[in-house]
């Protein structure tokens, strides 16, 4: 069987990017990061989403960005409304190249030559780590500096196949493949409490979900 290690945070994008390697005959391990982000919540998505879709593991890795900072999602700095000229202030320094290392290790551990990522530059909010000329740069990378590709065992490729969907693709997508999306997280700001959380509907996560649901002719299941 293919194997394949996949980041999943819980979200809309990483959740459908799952159901899609899984529906791709992939034996899949899902990796979530608690990095003490604002939105912590979106883990308990990430669990749901993974036993949902039916992963061989699921690891949480655990570390605290908000000793680096640098974030609105690893600060007290608001969270702004709507979408954002340029790089907005949710974005995490240096995170998807944290996490893609993470997921590089263990998929070395596992000798699993493939890692998904459903990093997206059609309805996204700007993030200079999701374009594909970073993608192919860890790709080489990853095949430059790991013992195992180095000897040949292994040539690792970093997937992305929501790249160049829009939100409305995405989504139906994910309904074709059965995925349920009241499971998953999007909001940078959550409401609510932690038993009960509510989305802002205003984030620029909040607002591209809810473009995204609406251009598809559906009501996201997380509005109530």
């Amino acid at each position: 069987m293919k194997k394949a290690v996949v980041l999943l945070s819980g979200g809309l994008d990483s959740s459908t990017t799952l159901a899609i390697a899984k529906s791709g005959g992939y034996e899949c391990y899902a990796i979530s990061f608690d990095y003490c982000q604002r939105h912590r919540i979106e883990l308990e998505s990430a669990k749901k989403v993974a036993q949902y879709v039916g992963v061989k593991e699921h690891l949480i890795a655990s570390f605290d960005l908000r000793k680096i900072g640098g974030s609105a999602l690893t600060t007290s700095c608001d969270i702004p409304d709507g979408q954002y000229d340029g790089i907005p202030v949710t974005y995490v320094p240096a995170r998807n190249t944290i996490f893609l290392s993470f997921a590089l290790a263990w998929a070395e551990v596992l000798e699993v030559p493939n890692i998904f990522i459903g990093a997206n530059v059609i309805d996204y909010s700007g993030y200079p780590d999701c374009r594909p000329e970073y993608l192919n740069a860890f790709e080489n990378m990853a095949n430059l500096a790991t013992k195992i590709a180095v000897e040949g065992k292994i040539k690792f490729k970093i997937l992305a196949p929501l790249l160049y969907m829009t939100k409305a693709e995405i989504i139906k997508k994910g309904v074709d493949l059965g995925l349920d999306y009241s499971l998953t997280w999007s909001c940078y700001n959550p409401q609510g409490s932690l038993e009960n959380p509510i989305p802002c509907f205003k984030c620029s996560s909040c607002v591209y979900r809810l473009k995204g649901f609406q251009e598809a002719g559906l009501t996201d299941p997380l509005i109530k």
